[in-house]
């Protein structure tokens, strides 16, 4: 019987968390979970919360996650978030997670006000190109 499984944890530009783990606690649209190694395999939906993963040695490590989807087969589980980070214990997440999450929005708003500008001078070169005669 084993007891521990492989989870890799992944982000649309990164791994967050890649190792072994004695149990996993999470939480899907239809409430709060845990998993073993044994643990039947299944997929479900994440919701934006905290994943708590405990290591073989006892020590456990606090997500804060944004929405995904965590896939378990065997004694492999592997999990994909739009956001995550990693925080030191569940006293400070909330201000880690409002700190990092401020920032990634920030970024974004960025982002798109980039686009915003780049697809209107696309329009004015357009528009350009019909007033110009024709030989």
């Amino acid at each position: 019987m084993a007891t521990q499984m492989q989870v890799l944890v992944r982000l649309p530009g990164g791994t967050l968390f890649d190792g072994a783990v004695a149990r996993l606690n999470a939480v899907a649209q239809d409430g709060a979970f845990g998993i073993l190694p044994n643990h039947t395999d299944f997929l479900t939906a994440l919701v934006p919360s905290v994943l708590l993963l405990t290591q073989p040695d006892g020590a456990e490590r606090t997500f804060g996650i944004d929405e995904g989807l965590l896939v378990k087969k065997g004694h492999r589980v592997e999990i994909a978030v739009r956001r995550g980070i990693e925080s030191a214990d569940l006293e400070t997440l909330h201000d880690t997670i409002g700190d990092f999450f401020d920032t990634v929005e920030d970024d974004e708003r960025v982002a798109r006000s980039a686009l915003s500008r780049l697809e209107a001078e696309m329009v004015r070169s357009f528009a350009g190109l019909r007033k110009e005669p024709h030989p």
